[in-house]
């Protein structure tokens, strides 16, 4: 079966819609149950995804056969991307909302970029730079909005500066974990099954949080957390999204495109999340908003034109 010269692209623009819904669904679930315990039973309901997934394809519910520099780079990157990443991300969501979170992360395509040419030795041209800042400058232009004043059928987020530095964390994070997954993923001039390398790093995420949990002393949230079953349903359906089918696409497009360009692709997300804020969340966005969209698709255009 021919490949689409496109499928690099394809599968990072797959992520953005897996996050753009997921998101939503954790942000409905963190608002109930709180921000430390969804992000550790997201987790748990993936790896239980990827287990079901890893049975039927190779018989056994972990990849036991990955290489030891596949189990380290791969656990390290789930540590720095689900453990730290999303720690704060979840947080942001939960404080500034999903649409301004998002935005904030977009930040994680440069960082990217910045990270493989010094880790991976990427190589980017100069059109491909210039696609990102636009991409960035629509994105931007949409954050550094005024925010309007709340209506009777609409909402207006709120910006805070703890907020804010969630989300840029969680940017922080999301970027190393990116790149640190690419490195991992190539191992002996081969390419890893992108869903069992995001298993492993959702099994170091889950270690990270059980550590991070006990120095909190948080096991009593979890229990309750456990008493809701509105909110572990939508936790089930954004881990389905989001750590299983999200991240798995996203690390399948580490193959056939540069990190920097995958994650600029995948930083669409608060482009995407617009129509679902505003006919379900009933979120106020602005004719700004919509403008900050299509400088990102142009800058998106740029990427794809050159690689």
């Amino acid at each position: 079966m021919q490949i689409s010269p496109y499928f690099g692209e394809l599968a990072a623009l797959g992520t953005a819609l897996c996050w753009t819904f997921g998101s939503q669904f954790f942000e409905a679930a963190g608002t109930r149950i709180g921000s430390l315990p969804v992000n550790l039973l997201r987790l748990a309901a993936a790896f239980v995804f990827f287990a079901l997934l890893s049975q039927v394809i190779r018989g056994t519910p972990v990849p036991l056969n990955f290489s030891l520099h596949a189990w380290l780079w791969l656990g390290l990157s789930g540590i720095i991307g689900f453990a730290f990443g999303d720690m704060f991300l979840f947080r942001a969501f939960v404080e500034i909302g999903p649409r301004i979170s998002m935005l904030i992360m977009t930040l994680s395509a440069p960082l990217s970029a910045v990270f493989g040419l010094s880790f991976l030795h990427e190589q980017y041209f100069p059109i491909q730079w210039a696609g990102m800042f636009v991409t960035l400058a629509g994105v931007s232009w949409v954050i550094l909005e005024r925010p309007g004043n709340a209506t009777k059928n609409r909402k207006v987020r709120v910006l805070t500066s703890s907020g804010v530095l969630a989300a840029f964390l969680g940017a922080v994070g999301q970027a190393g974990g990116y790149v640190l997954s690419k490195y991992g993923m190539q191992d002996k001039g081969q390419f890893l099954d992108p869903f069992a390398a995001t298993q492993i790093r959702v099994i170091a995420g889950i270690l990270g949080f059980l550590v991070i949990l006990s120095f909190r002393k948080g096991w009593k949230d979890i229990y309750r957390a456990l008493q809701y079953k509105t909110a572990l349903g939508y936790l089930t359906a954004g881990a389905f999204l989001g750590p299983f089918l999200g991240v798995s696409l996203s690390l399948l497009a580490l193959h056939y495109v540069t990190a920097g360009i995958a994650a600029t692709i995948t930083s669409l997300v608060p482009i995407f999340i617009i129509p679902s804020v505003i006919f379900i969340g009933k979120e106020h966005v602005s004719h700004r908003a919509v403008m900050g969209a299509a400088i990102a698709v142009a800058g998106v255009i740029l990427l794809t034109l050159t690689n």
